[in-house]
C-alpha cells in the first residue's frame, strides 16, 4: 500500500475533504513537524504533503522511497526544486484556490479602514450611544469608495479578482506589474512611482522575489497621498515593516491593513505591534486565504495532483 505523509495538517485546519486522502493509501497525519523530525517522518513515504515544512536536499537524500511532493500552497520556496529534479521526485503545487478568499479579505480590510466598523460597533456596545442626544454619531471619518483610485501591485489572478470587485464600487483601477510581463487592457498600467502618487488605495498582490523584496519602503511611502491606505495580503517582505510603522506613526499615510509578515508568526518586537496610532492599522494573522471554500478547493487540487501522479506512474 502507498504510504502518504501530511506534515503540517494544522495549517489546513478542519477541512471536510481532508480524509479523502485515505482513498489513495495509508496516510499519516502530523499536526506540525519540526525541522529535525521531517526526514524520519517521511523516510518510507512515497508521497508527502507539505504546506510550510521545508524539504531540502538533505531530507530527500534520507528518503529514497519519496516520489511525489505535494505542496498544499502556491509558493514552492520550501522545496529544493533542483534536488527534486535530480532525484526524479515530482513536485506539484496548488494554484488559484484562494483568489476569491484573498480578494474578499482585501475588500473587507479596505471597508474596515474606510467605514471604521470596529469603532462604531464598540461605541454602541459601550453604552455611549444610549446617552446620545442625537440619533447619529460622528467619530472617525467615513469615506466612500466611489470614484477612488485603486492601485494594484501585481495583476495576477487575485489582483484581477480584486479589480473586478472594485469596479462594482465605482472605483477606478490602475496597476503596476512587478515582472513587467502582465498586460491587461482593461486597466491602466502605470510605473510604480506614478501608481503610488495617484492612488487612494494601494493593494499588493505580488510574489516575493528579488524584484519585490522591500518594494515599498520609506522612499515609496513619501510618494503616497497622506489620505491613502495600503493593504498587503500577498507576502511579507514586500513591505518594509519598520518603514511602514514610521509612516503610520508620522501620519504619512492614512492607514494600512497587513495580513502577512516578514517572519510568521509575527515576532513580539515587530514595530507594527507598537505603533502610536493603532486605530490606523489593521493586523490579521495570515488568514486572508483561509475561507472554508478556499481550503476545501485546496484539498481538491492536492487530491487531483496525487490522482494524476498515480495514473502517470501506474
Amino acid at each position: 500500500m502507498i504510504k502518504i505523509v501530511l506534515l503540517d495538517a494544522k495549517t489546513l485546519g478542519k477541512v471536510p475533504n481532508l480524509e479523502n486522502l485515505s482513498g489513495f493509501g495509508e496516510v499519516n497525519y502530523f499536526e506540525t513537524t519540526l525541522p529535525h523530525e521531517t526526514a524520519s517522518r517521511i523516510a518510507d513515504a512515497k508521497i508527502v504533503i507539505t504546506n510550510k515544512v521545508i524539504i531540502d536536499r538533505a531530507v530527500m537524500e534520507q528518503c529514497p522511497q519519496l516520489k511525489l511532493i505535494c505542496i498544499s500552497a502556491t509558493g514552492m520556496n520550501n522545496v529544493d526544486l533542483v534536488a527534486a529534479k535530480e532525484k526524479g521526485i515530482q513536485v506539484k503545487n496548488a494554484v488559484g484556490y484562494s483568489s476569491n478568499s484573498v480578494a474578499q479579505h482585501t475588500i473587507a480590510a479596505i471597508l474596515q479602514l474606510y467605514n471604521q466598523i470596529s469603532y462604531y460597533d464598540a461605541y454602541v456596545k459601550s453604552g455611549q450611544y444610549v446617552q446620545s442626544d442625537i440619533f447619529t454619531h460622528y467619530g472617525p471619518l467615513i469615506r466612500e469608495l466611489h470614484n477612488k483610485y485603486l492601485g494594484i501591485i501585481g495583476l495576477g489572478n487575485i489582483g484581477q479578482t480584486v479589480a473586478g470587485i472594485a469596479l462594482g464600487f465605482g472605483m477606478k483601477v490602475n496597476y503596476y506589474s512587478t515582472s513587467g510581463k502582465n498586460k491587461n487592457e482593461a486597466y491602466t498600467q502605470l510605473s510604480l512611482d506614478e501608481l503610488l502618487k495617484t492612488s487612494d488605495i494601494i493593494s499588493v498582490h505580488a510574489p516575493l522575489n528579488d524584484r519585490t523584496r522591500n518594494l515599498l519602503s520609506t522612499e515609496q511611502f513619501s510618494l503616497m497621498k497622506p489620505n491613502a491606505i495600503l493593504v498587503n495580503a500577498s507576502r511579507g517582505g514586500i513591505i518594509d515593516e519598520t518603514a511602514l510603522a514610521e509612516a503610520i506613526n508620522n501620519c504619512r499615510i492614512a492607514g494600512a491593513c497587513i495580513d502577512v509578515y516578514e517572519q510568521e508568526p509575527v515576532l513580539r518586537e515587530n514595530p507594527l505591534l507598537k505603533v502610536k496610532h493603532p486605530e490606523r492599522l489593521v493586523l490579521t494573522p495570515h488568514n486572508a486565504w483561509t475561507s472554508i471554500e478556499s481550503r476545501t478547493k485546496l484539498m481538491e487540487i492536492v487530491c487531483k495532483n496525487i490522482e494524476d501522479f498515480l495514473k502517470e506512474n501506474a
